[in-house]
Order: C-alpha cells, then structure tokens, then sequence
C-alpha cells in the first residue's frame, strides 16, 4: 500500500511493470525515463544479462505537483520475465500500489503473454493481494511488427478484468507514457477511496483525476 510520510507530507507509491520475457518492460521504463524531466525523476537503475533482459529490477522515482496538500513519489519497478526469476518476481511485488501489464503483441508469443499473466496473479496471490482491486493497465507493445496478435485478441485473452489498454512501439517511445499516466491515475483513485473510507484526521484527500500530477511525469 502507499506509504505516507505525514511528518514530510510526501506519499510514495510502486509500480511495478510486468509481462513475457523481452515483450519491453525494460525499452519501456527506459523510454519513460528519457522522457520525463531531470527535476521530475531519480537515476535509472538497471541490471541486465545478455540480450538486454532484466535481471533483478529497473527502478526510478517521480516526484509530481503537490496533490492534496502531499508530495506524490511514484517508484517503477520492472521485473524479469524469465521462468527460473519467479522468486525475484514475487519480492519485487512485495508492496506494489499497480501494475502495468506489458504484453508481446507477436503473433507467435500469445501463449508467453498468457503464461506472464496468470504467473502474475498467482504471485499476486501468495501476496493476499486482492487482484481485483489492485490497479492495473494493459498495454500491448511491439505493434510495428508485421505479424502481431490484433488488438481484440489481446483483449479477449489478458484483460478479463477490462481495464484500460493502451498499444505501444517502445522502441520509439511511442504509446509508453499513456498507460503510466493512466495507472497513476487508478492508484490516486484507489488511495483517496481508501482514505475516505477510513475517514481518518489529518489524512490527504487525493483527486482521483490528479491531471497535472499525472502531467508531471512525462512532459
């Protein structure tokens, strides 16, 4: 869940970017980095093997306007997709506030995709997480290539919870910084539910639109 430091009035929340093994988590953290302002962000971390794949995580932080009176920090985690890193997978889930679901549009890895997604919510579930709940955005990468799975089968396949999609070449950079607003958006919905709800004192009331924090990210 966010972490709120009442003391710095700041709110820190994790995305953690999921999917196939090389479907371009990694090109599209990268990309989203490049893209958004030095004030706005820390260093990329990143960690990699051979052919560019992720080892243990990328990572860097936002920071956005001031949201209700709080500083909102967003961290972006990517995970490796590779069978034999599940347990990597499931640490770096550990506290995740969203998820952005990468999927390879390539005809051929429709199966990878699915696999990906269900080892997802079986993490999510050792978690206790309620999968339903938990904010998530698709987004269906390398739609340059020639042969690509159409969207509707994607659609019919991984969204089952119908949540917001989003196509990408994040190779150019392009379609990547949509869904990352998109899932700020759903996690600053989610926490200002949660903190009405509990009707606590003293507590932030975050817009659930937040346009210009989401803004801040990526221009």
């Amino acid at each position: 869940m966010p972490i709120v430091n009442s003391q710095a009035r700041q709110i820190s929340c994790k995305i953690v970017v999921c999917g196939p093994s090389l479907g371009g988590k990694t090109t599209t953290i990268k990309a989203i980095h490049a893209g958004t302002p030095e004030a706005n962000r820390s260093e990329l971390q990143t960690i990699s093997t051979v052919g560019d794949r992720t080892l243990f995580f990328d990572y860097f932080s936002l920071e956005t306007a001031d949201v209700g009176g709080m500083r909102i920090r967003f961290q972006l985690y990517g995970v490796p997709g590779q069978s034999f890193y599940r347990s990597t997978r499931k640490m770096v889930l550990v506290g995740a506030d969203g998820i952005i679901f990468v999927a390879d549009s390539a005809a051929d890895r429709l199966d990878d995709n699915l696999a990906a997604y269900e080892d997802l919510k079986s993490l999510l579930e050792e978690h206790n997480y309620d999968f339903d709940d938990l904010p998530l955005v698709m987004q269906y990468n390398k739609r340059d290539l020639p042969e690509t799975s159409p969207i509707e089968t994607l659609e019919a396949c991984l969204n089952e919870r119908k949540v917001p999609y989003f196509a990408s070449v994040a190779t150019e950079g392009k379609g990547v910084r949509e869904p990352l607003r998109a899932i700020c958006r759903e996690i600053l919905a989610k926490l200002n539910r949660d903190l009405m709800g509990a009707r606590a004192p003293n507590k932030p009331t975050v817009a659930p639109d937040c346009p210009g924090s989401a803004s801040a990210l990526t221009e």
